[in-house]
This record gives structure tokens, C-alpha cells and sequence, in this order.
């Protein structure tokens, strides 16, 4: 992954470059800020950024729903203010706050000063949140919602597990869950984490180390549950082989553990996109009747006929970052001149999470 030399202060889109011999990593280069149109689309809303989210950019998934670009914007989870509306918006007006995540296929950088997008993928910002705050957040909700409610069916007097719960996606699953009433675990992957998680409040039921070669997975999630095992397991990453795989993946749970944690009827979310269940897992699963599912975010905006769903869902999930429910951790700011060395560092996998003040 190789640093443009062009001076970051003159440009506002920055873009990733692919590779035409080999996969990532790739170049990050950057691109002029383009000219806006004088009139806005029909349901076109413009809006000043005033933050952007960093996340990393999933350069296969594009490729596999057809996004074939030599320039593809990043920085898509944006919080700004609304400027101007085209001649049918309904849902916004001039000087509204606004929050949204822009779509796959979009044209423009949520680090461009100004952005035009649909208002189908933007809703109201609360008052009392931060645009930094919402910005660097939005995109960890959407998918602990996503996997909570969509997938698992999480309800009251359930029994959740969930991978790394010091990471922001973690920290997410586990508020959203106590909220409802689903008792907890977790695991930590350092001393220090361990120490946050133990002091979350509210509190989580166990939480597990999974640092320092720790393999107590299984035996302290049966003995929190009477033998039973878990009805929900969410995962940040899963490995494949018994060995250590790298540095990234030690830390991660083996699928069999997961699945051995798995109670009767229970219910996997993995982030791992390729996953692969061997026989005898299988076997294990159709013995408890347990099930697996794929977490991809992106589907919401991939289909419009989920896009009333997917609005509920921001709503919902900036409300209750405004009523205090979810406390994601503060993520410092960056500024704009910094967001080439801010995404370098994020599609890495050095850093999770980033969040650029405009």
C-alpha cells in the first residue's frame, strides 16, 4: 500500500487504486473534488459534511456486485448539514442535521466538503449528538442491529456471546443486548480490556479471557449456563485451522469452540466471510438444531425494497446514542489533512475504526 504524494490540503476525495496483477493491498490515491450539479434530482438532498467515518473498504465485495472503478471513494459514514433539496424531498429541509451512510455505488466521498445524496439514505441527526460522535459509531450500530435483531431475533431472557465486546462493534452488540434484557458474555483480548469490560456498566454476566493462550471458551461459557450453552454467539473473526493462522487471527475463537457453545435452537452471527464448516461441524450444528448466519451491512442499501426498514433502523439506533443507551467509546478526530495516513492505517487493520472532522 504506497502514500500519493499529492499535497492533501488541495484535495477532498480520497480513493483507492486497484491492482490489476494482484489483490490488495493497493495504492491510496486521491481525487479531485468534483463539481456538483446547479440542480439537484428529484429526492437529492446537498449537504455540507461536518464529519466523516473511516472504515475499511471491502475492495472484493465491490468487485463481486460489479463496482469496477479505478477510483472508489471512500469515507461513507457522514454527519453534516442539509443545504439544499431537490423539488420532491419530503423528508428535509434546508439547515436540518442530518446523519446517514452512503451508499456502495455512490460517486462522491463523504470527505468532500459538500456531498449530494439521496434523502433515502439519510435521517434526522438529534440535537444533543455530536456529528463526530454519530459519524465514527453509525456504521458499528447499524451492524450490531443488524445482527441482534435481523438475524439472531434477540429477545428477553436470552443468552448472548459476543467475541471481543471491547472492540466498538462488540461495545455495541453488548449495550444493545442488556438494553433488552439478554444476559451477556464475552471475551477480552488484553489485560486492559479485561479490566473496561469488568467495569461496563450495566454489568455483563462473565467476562472470558482469550489472551495469554487462554482456551476457557467452552468450559466457563457451560458453567455460566448451567450446561446449556448460549442462544446467541456473535464473532469479530473466526479461525479456520487450530494453528495460529497470524498475528490478526490468534486472538479469534476456532469455529468448533463456537459451536460447542452453541445451545439447543441457538443462533451464530459471523463476520467471516469465508467461512468454511467442515462435516463433522455441520453434523454438530444439525444435532442442535443450530444456525448460521452471514453479517454484511452493506445488503440494506444493496435492495430497495428494504430501504423503510433500513431508515427505521438508523433512527432507531441514533436515538438511542442520544438517549444514552448506546455509549460508544469516544474516537478522536482527526483533521481532513490527515485522513491519507487515517485510512492507510484503517484498511491495514491496524486500527478499526477512524473518524475525520471536516
Amino acid at each position: 500500500m504506497l502514500l500519493s504524494d499529492k499535497k492533501i490540503n488541495e484535495l477532498c476525495t480520497f480513493s483507492f487504486r486497484m491492482c490489476v496483477t494482484v489483490p490488495p493491498p493497493a495504492d491510496i490515491t486521491a481525487a479531485e473534488q468534483k463539481s456538483l450539479p446547479e440542480v439537484l434530482g428529484s429526492h437529492q438532498v446537498r449537504v455540507q459534511v461536518k464529519a466523516c467515518g473511516l472504515s475499511p473498504l471491502d475492495l472484493k465485495l465491490l468487485d463481486d456486485v460489479g463496482i469496477q472503478r479505478d477510483l472508489i471513494p471512500v469515507g461513507r459514514e457522514v454527519a453534516g448539514v442539509v443545504l439544499q433539496v431537490g423539488p420532491k424531498v419530503s423528508f428535509f429541509q434546508p439547515e436540518d442535521e442530518v446523519v446517514g451512510i452512503l451508499p456502495l455505488d455512490s460517486p462522491c466521498s463523504g470527505l468532500c466538503d459538500v456531498i449530494d445524496i439521496d434523502e433515502h439514505y439519510l435521517v434526522q441527526k438529534p440535537e444533543k449528538l455530536s456529528s463526530v460522535c454519530v459519524a465514527a459509531a453509525l456504521r458499528d450500530g447499524l451492524c450490531a442491529y443488524t445482527a441482534l435483531h435481523t438475524h439472531a431475533r434477540m429477545a428477553a431472557g436470552h443468552t448472548l456471546l459476543v467475541m471481543d465486546g471491547a472492540s466498538s462493534f462488540g461495545l455495541m452488540c453488548i449495550q444493545l443486548a442488556c438494553y433488552h434484557g439478554v444476559k451477556v458474555l464475552t471475551t477480552s483480548h488484553s489485560p486492559q480490556k479485561h479490566t473496561f469490560l469488568e467495569q461496563l456498566r450495566p454489568s455483563v454476566a462473565r467476562v472470558i479471557k482469550a489472551y495469554n493462550g487462554s482456551s476457557d471458551l467452552l468450559p466457563q461459557v457451560l458453567e455460566e449456563t448451567g450446561g446449556l450453552g448460549v442462544d446467541i454467539a456473535i464473532d469479530s473473526g473466526v479461525r479456520l485451522q487450530e494453528v495460529e493462522e497470524s498475528e490478526e487471527t490468534k486472538l479469534f475463537p476456532h469455529k468448533h469452540d463456537i459451536i460447542s457453545v452453541l445451545g439447543v435452537g441457538g443462533h451464530w452471527v459471523t463476520s467471516h466471510q469465508d467461512l468454511q464448516l467442515d462435516p463433522p461441524d455441520c453434523r454438530l450444528l444439525h444435532l442442535k438444531s443450530a444456525s448460521v448466519s452471514f453479517l454484511n451491512p452493506e445488503v440494506w442499501t444493496a435492495s430497495s425494497a428494504q430501504q423503510g426498514r433500513y431508515l427505521h433502523i438508523l433512527k432507531d439506533i441514533v436515538e438511542k446514542m442520544s438517549a444514552g443507551v448506546l455509549r460508544p467509546q469516544p474516537e478522536e478526530a482527526v483533521p481532513l489533512y490527515e485522513a491519507t495516513v487515517a485510512m492507510e492505517t484503517v484498511q491495514r487493520h491496524q486500527k478499526k475504526k477512524a473518524v475525520v472532522q471536516l
